[in-house]
This record gives structure tokens, sequence and C-alpha cells, in this order.
């Protein structure tokens, strides 16, 4: 057996054991974000049945998705350095863990760790008031981006506080891993 085959045999073997439904790594288009975002929402439909869990797994991995195209645009990488690594996983008692990693500039993954961490002390109530907050602040027409309100949005959505965590890179980057439990 050739060693990609066998890579492969063991690639299975571990996406059974950590209960991944779906796993991307590499350069992230628009399409590309669409295509697996309907698999997605259709699988977890018609295995479970539930519209609403469906909706907010496909939203949060949709909003996380977008972040990290817009992010790499933003930046100017190139399509190697735009890549991204999402995974879309079962926990053991039937949630759904989203995860998305991706190169940024560590002063860029530094800030949005510590913008990450304080959305993650918020409960539910304070995550709502800072979301109207949000939705009430003039827009800047100078920013690329949205309003602001994405990783609000992805907070409110999880079931449990984000994960975060940032891995220093060469060249003053770092990799930045945001982790959502729906």
């Amino acid at each position: 057996m050739t060693t990609a085959i066998h890579n492969l045999a063991s690639l299975r073997q571990f996406f059974n054991a950590e209960r991944i439904l779906i796993c991307f790594n590499g350069p992230i288009s628009r399409n590309l974000i669409g295509e697996i975002g309907q698999a997605l929402r259709s699988h977890i439909e018609g295995s479970q049945g539930d519209g609403s869990t469906a909706m907010d797994v496909f939203s949060v991995y949709i909003e996380m998705s977008q972040n990290i195209r817009h992010y790499a645009g933003a930046v100017g990488y190139s399509e190697a350095e735009a890549s991204a690594t999402v995974v879309i996983a079962t926990t053991p008692d039937g949630r759904f863990a989203v995860s998305a990693g991706n190169l940024v500039e560590l002063a860029d993954g530094d800030a949005l760790v510590e913008r990450i961490q304080a959305l993650a002390s918020l409960d539910k109530a304070g995550l709502k008031a800072l979301y109207k907050q949000q939705l009430r602040q003039p827009r800047d027409p100078q920013r690329t981006t949205g309003a602001g309100l994405g990783l609000i949005e992805i907070a409110r959505r999880a079931s449990e506080p984000l994960e975060v965590g940032l891995e220093p890179q060469a060249e003053g980057r770092g990799f930045l891993i945001l982790r959502a439990i729906i």
C-alpha cells in the first residue's frame, strides 16, 4: 500500500474517532463557502430534523469562513497564505463544534484573541446588549468589512463560551483558531 493510501485510511480513522462531519483545508472562495455551507445544512437537517440547529451551525460556519476570506483579501495574502482550515464535528453529547483557523498578522491575531476572550466572558444577556449597542453605532465608511456584528453573532449562537487560540508562526504571523459549540 502506498503512503498516500495509508495516510488516507489513517485520516478516515481519525475523522471517525473525532466525529468530524466536514473538514476543509485550502484556499477558500465565495463559491466554496456556499457549497460547503449548503451541504452542511442539508446534512444536519436530514440527520437531525432540527432546522433551528442546522441554521445556527450554518450561520456560524458562514460567518467564520467569510471573516477568513475578507481578512485575507484585506491584508493582501496570496492564495497559499489565504488558505483556511475549517472543521465541523459533533460532540459526544450531540452538539456541533464549528472550528476555523487561518493565518493572520500576529498583532491582528492578538487583538482578535483579546476581543473573543471578552465576548466569551459575557453571558447571553450581555451578548444581546452588546449586539444592540453595536447595531446603534454609526458605520465607518472607510471600513471594508461589516459593522463588527459577526463575532458577536457567533458568540450569541454558541451554547458555550467561544474558544480561541493563536499559535505564533514565522515572519510575524500567527495561526488563529476559533471554535464555537452549537
